[in-house]
C-alpha cells in the first residue's frame, strides 16, 4: 500500500514538472468561462473580485461575511469589501441577505452587528455603571460611534438582567442612586406646605446634587424627579393634588384654605375672589360654587343670601319714605359699583319698584324713588321760569329806552353844546376844559355848528303805503333750527348739578361731589324732562303770542314802508352836493345817523321781539309810542342773537352804519329785510311828488308854529330846498353854511341877505352860549339887546321869505 501511495506521488510530481505543449491566456479563460455559462454548464453565479483574477460565488461570499461576524462581533461593511476583495455593492447585498436570514445580526449605519457584541457591550457598561453610579445614554452613544436611541434600545433590553440599573431621561442609573434620589423626593414633596410650581423644586434637587456628587455628578433630567414623584402620590406616600403635571398643592395647605374660606364667608357674608386668589385658588368663582350652591356670584364677590335681604330691606324703607338711597353705603367698603349693579338686580323690591315704576336707578348703585325725582322735577321746574326769564331778558332790558332830548325841544332853555366833531377833527369837551380860556371863539363857533346838527325838520307824517304782501310770518328763522332754538331756553347740564346740589344738600354732605356718579345722570335723566316741560310751556305761550307775532310784523311792515320812503326821498337830495366831497360826506354820515339809525334800531328791535315771541319767550308789549334808540352795543348783540342767514345781514346791517355812504347802507338794509319777509316799497315818480308835496306842507306849519329861533333856521333851509331844487335836505350844523350859500343864485339878494343874517345871528348866538356855559358866566343884560333877542326879530321876516306872507317886523 506505502509503495503505491509513493509511486503516484512521483506520477503527480513528475506530470506538474511536465511541461505543456498548449498554453491558455487569461483571456481565452475568460471567454472560457463566459461560454461555459452559457452553454449553462456552469448554472451558478459568478461575482469577479475587485482584482479581476479570480470568481467568486454569492455563497461563499457569504460565509466568508458571517465568519468575519462571528470572529469581530461588529464588522463595517467596507471592511467587508476590503478582506474579500470583493466591490462594496456586492457586500451590501449579500449582507442584507445574511442579516435577514439571522435574527440576531442587524445592519445599522453601514456595520454588522451580532446580539453577542451588545452583550459584551452591555457586561462592559454595567461593570462601569456599578463604579459611577450614573451614566448617560449620550455619552455611551458618543463612545460606540451609534444614535442614542440605538443604545437605549440595546439597554432597555438588558434590563435587570445583565445591566443592574434603570433608564430614565437618557439617563442610567444603579438602583442604590435611585433609591437614594427617591428619599430626596419624597422629602422636599412633603416639606412643601404652599402650592408650588413642581419645575422649582426640580431645579434646587439637581442643585443638591451636583452639590453632593461634584464634578463627576451627571446634570439629572427633570421627567426623572417627576417620575419618581407620580410614583410616590400614587402610592400615596405624599398628599395632595397635582394639576396639570407640575403645579402641587398639599393637602394640608388644601386644609388651611378651606378652613379660612369657611371661616370668613360665616362672619362676613361675602368674600372676594382676590382673597381666593391670593391663597392659590385659581378660579374662585367656580370653587366657591361647588363649595356653596346657595351663595350668590357677584362680579368681584361672592356672597350669602343674607346680605340681599338686608340690603333690600333698606332700599324698600328707602322707597316708601320717597327718598333716596346710595347701596355702596350700606354694602361693605370692598364691594365696588358693578358689584352693587348686581346684587341691585337681585332685590325683589327693586324688581317690583321697576315694574311699577317706583323706583329709577343711577350710576349703578343709586337708587331714586319715583317721588323724591318728582319733587326735584318740580322744584327745577320753578327754577326754570326764573332762568327762562333770565334768558329772554338778556336781550331786551334795556331795548326801550327814550332819546335824548333834542335841543330847542324846551322853549325856555337854551341848547347845549354838542360834541360830535368827529369830521371836523375837534376834541371832545372834557379834553377842551383845560383850554377854555384858549381859543373861545373858535371852539365856540364849531359848538355853535355841531349843535346845528340836531336840528333838522323831521316831519311827523307821512302818506301811508299800502303792503304788497300778507304772509311774510316766520321766512327768517329757518325750521332746521328748531333744536338749537330749543336749547336757548333750556338749562345745560351744568346748571341742573349745580342746581341739585342746592336743592338736595344730602348729595354734598355725603361728599357726592364727584359728578359722574349720582349728578350727571341725574341730571341727563331731568334734562329731557326739562326740555318736555319747557316745550309744553313754549307751545302755549306760542299761542298767546300768535296774535302779537301777527301784530309785530304788521306794525314793522307800516313803518318800516313809511320810513324806508322818507330815507329815500333824502337821499335823493344828496345828489346837489356831489361836486362837493367834504359836505357829501358830511350829509351822508348825518341821514346814516338819523334817519338810517332809526330805521334800523325800528328793525332789529322788531326782529328780536318776533324771534322771542316764536321761541315762547315772554315779551312785554310796550306802550310807549316813541321810536326805539339802541346803543351800537345792543345793535350787535341783537344782530348776533338772530338765527341762520338773517344774523349774518343784520350784522352787515349794524356795520354799514359806520360807513361814509348811504348807499352801502340801503343795499345791507334790503338784504335784511328780504331775508326777514319784509318788503322795502320803492319811491317812483308819482310817489315822490305826493310825499314832496306832503313833506312841503308839513315843513310849512312846522316853521309857521316854531317859537324857538335856533330849531327856525334848518327848517327853513330845508323848505327853501323844496321850493328850488323839488328836494327834501336834511343839512346838519356843519353843513348848514354851504347849503345857505348854495341858494345865493337862487334868491333875490333880499331874501338871500336875510338868510345869510339870519345864519350868522344863529352862529352867534349858539357860540355866546357855547362860551358863557364853559366860562360860568351870565349873558348880560344891561338894556342891550341880547344876541338872543336879535335872532328873536328876524324871525318874522324869515318866515315871511319861505312862507310867502307878510309879517310884522320886530324891533332891530
Amino acid at each position: 500500500m506505502d509503495e503505491e501511495l509513493l509511486e503516484l506521488q512521483r506520477q503527480f510530481e513528475f506530470a506538474q514538472q511536465a511541461k505543456s505543449s498548449i498554453r491558455l491566456s487569461e483571456r481565452n479563460v475568460v471567454e472560457l468561462v463566459q461560454k461555459l455559462h452559457e452553454l449553462q454548464i456552469i448554472d451558478f453565479d459568478l461575482l469577479h473580485t475587485v482584482s479581476g483574477k479570480e470568481y467568486i460565488t454569492p455563497e461563499q461570499l457569504r460565509l466568508e461575511i458571517v465568519a468575519e461576524v462571528n470572529r469581530l462581533g461588529r464588522v463595517s461593511l467596507i471592511d467587508l469589501a476590503d478582506s474579500t476583495g470583493v466591490d462594496l455593492y456586492h457586500v451590501e447585498k449579500q449582507a442584507q441577505v445574511v442579516v435577514s436570514s439571522d435574527h440576531e445580526l442587524m445592519l445599522i449605519q453601514g456595520e454588522i452587528i451580532s446580539s453577542s457584541y451588545w452583550d459584551t457591550v452591555a457586561e462592559e457598561i454595567n461593570e462601569r455603571l456599578q463604579e459611577c453610579s450614573q451614566i448617560a445614554v449620550a455619552e455611551l452613544a458618543a463612545q460606540l460611534q451609534v444614535g442614542s436611541e440605538l443604545v437605549s434600545s440595546m439597554l432597555e433590553s438588558r434590563l435587570g438582567t445583565l445591566i443592574q440599573g434603570r433608564l430614565e431621561g437618557g439617563q442610567l442609573y444603579t438602583p442604590a442612586y435611585v433609591t437614594r434620589v427617591n428619599a430626596m423626593v419624597r422629602g422636599a414633596a412633603r416639606g412643601i406646605t404652599v402650592p408650588m410650581n413642581l419645575s422649582a423644586l426640580w431645579s434646587s434637587l439637581q442643585q443638591l446634587l451636583q452639590a453632593m456628587d461634584g464634578a463627576t455628578g451627571v446634570a439629572m433630567d427633570n421627567s426623572f424627579f417627576q417620575s419618581l414623584f407620580n410614583s410616590l402620590v400614587k402610592e400615596a406616600e405624599i398628599l395632595g393634588s397635582l394639576r396639570a403635571g407640575v403645579h402641587w398643592t398639599p393637602a394640608v395647605f388644601a386644609a388651611a384654605q378651606k378652613e379660612f374660606v369657611d371661616s370668613f364667608l360665616s362672619q362676613n357674608s361675602f368674600i372676594s375672589y382676590d382673597s381666593l386668589q391670593k391663597l392659590g385658588i385659581p378660579q374662585p368663582m367656580q370653587y366657591l360654587q361647588s363649595r356653596y350652591p346657595d351663595g350668590v356670584p357677584l362680579v368681584t364677590m361672592f356672597i350669602h343670601p343674607s346680605m340681599i335681604e338686608m340690603l333690600d330691606a333698606a332700599i324698600e324703607d328707602a322707597i316708601e319714605r320717597n327718598s333716596w338711597i346710595d347701596c355702596l353705603t350700606v354694602l361693605p367698603t370692598l364691594f365696588g359699583s358693578q358689584d352693587a349693579s348686581k346684587i341691585l338686580s337681585l332685590c325683589p323690591s327693586i324688581q317690583s319698584a321697576l315694574k311699577s315704576s317706583r323706583a329709577l336707578i343711577l350710576g349703578e348703585s343709586y337708587v331714586l324713588s319715583d317721588g323724591f325725582v318728582k319733587d326735584v322735577f318740580s322744584q327745577l321746574e320753578k327754577e326754570m321760569q326764573t332762568f327762562s326769564v333770565s334768558v329772554s331778558a338778556k336781550l331786551g332790558d334795556e331795548k326801550n329806552t327814550t332819546k335824548e332830548n333834542k335841543c330847542g325841544n324846551d322853549s325856555g332853555r337854551l341848547p347845549e353844546p354838542s360834541d360830535n366833531n368827529v369830521e371836523s377833527g375837534s376834541k371832545p369837551g372834557m379834553e377842551k376844559g383845560s383850554k377854555k380860556k384858549k381859543g373861545k371863539s373858535g371852539n365856540s363857533r364849531n359848538s355853535a355848528s355841531d349843535d346845528l346838527d340836531n336840528q333838522e325838520p323831521v316831519p311827523t307824517k307821512s302818506k301811508k303805503n299800502q303792503r304788497k304782501g300778507k304772509d311774510i310770518s316766520a321766512s327768517h328763522v329757518s325750521e332746521s333750527k328748531k333744536s338749537k332754538e330749543d336749547n336757548v331756553a333750556v338749562p345745560s347740564e351744568d346748571w341742573i348739578v349745580g342746581k341739585l346740589l342746592s336743592l338736595v344738600p344730602e348729595f354734598e354732605e355725603q361728599g357726592m361731589d364727584d359728578q359722574e356718579t349720582i349728578l350727571k345722570p341725574l341730571a341727563n335723566h331731568l334734562r329731557p324732562m326739562l326740555l318736555t316741560s319747557w316745550n309744553e310751556r313754549r307751545k302755549a305761550m306760542l299761542a298767546e303770542n300768535s296774535d302779537r307775532m301777527k301784530r309785530v310784523l304788521d306794525n314793522l311792515q307800516k313803518k318800516l314802508d313809511e320810513s324806508y320812503l322818507n330815507m329815500q326821498l333824502y337821499e335823493k337830495a344828496l345828489d346837489l352836493f356831489e361836486d362837493d366831497q367834504a359836505t357829501s360826506v358830511v350829509l351822508h354820515r348825518h341821514l346814516l345817523r338819523t334817519t338810517g339809525a332809526s330805521i334800523a334800531d325800528m328793525l332789529l328791535f322788531n326782529l328780536d321781539a318776533y324771534n322771542k315771541l316764536k321761541n315762547g319767550i315772554a315779551v312785554e308789549e310796550s306802550q310807549n309810542s316813541e321810536p326805539v334808540s339802541l346803543s351800537p352795543g345792543e345793535r350787535n348783540s341783537i344782530a348776533k342773537s338772530l338765527l341762520g342767514s338773517l344774523s349774518v345781514k343784520a350784522v352787515a346791517l349794524v356795520e354799514s352804519m359806520e360807513g361814509k355812504r348811504i348807499d352801502t347802507f340801503m343795499i345791507a338794509l334790503a338784504a335784511a329785510a328780504e331775508e326777514s319777509g319784509l318788503f322795502l316799497k320803492r319811491l317812483d315818480k308819482k310817489l315822490e311828488k305826493t310825499l314832496v308835496h306832503s313833506y312841503r306842507k308839513d315843513l310849512a306849519s312846522q316853521v309857521s308854529a316854531e317859537t324857538d329861533p335856533v330849531s327856525l333856521l334848518p327848517k327853513v333851509v330845508s323848505l327853501l330846498y323844496l321850493k328850488v331844487h323839488n328836494k327834501a335836505l336834511q343839512a346838519p350844523g356843519r353843513a348848514m353854511s354851504v347849503a345857505v350859500s348854495r341858494l345865493k343864485d337862487k334868491l333875490d339878494d333880499t331874501a338871500y341877505k336875510t338868510l345869510m343874517d339870519y345864519h350868522s345871528a344863529t352862529v352867534a348866538l349858539l357860540a355866546s352860549t357855547s362860551a358863557a356855559t364853559h366860562d360860568g358866566d351870565e349873558v348880560a343884560s344891561d338894556g342891550i339887546p341880547t344876541k338872543k333877542e336879535v335872532l328873536e326879530s328876524l324871525m318874522p321876516s324869515l318866515k315871511s321869505l319861505v312862507l310867502g306872507t307878510s309879517q310884522p317886523q320886530g324891533p332891530s
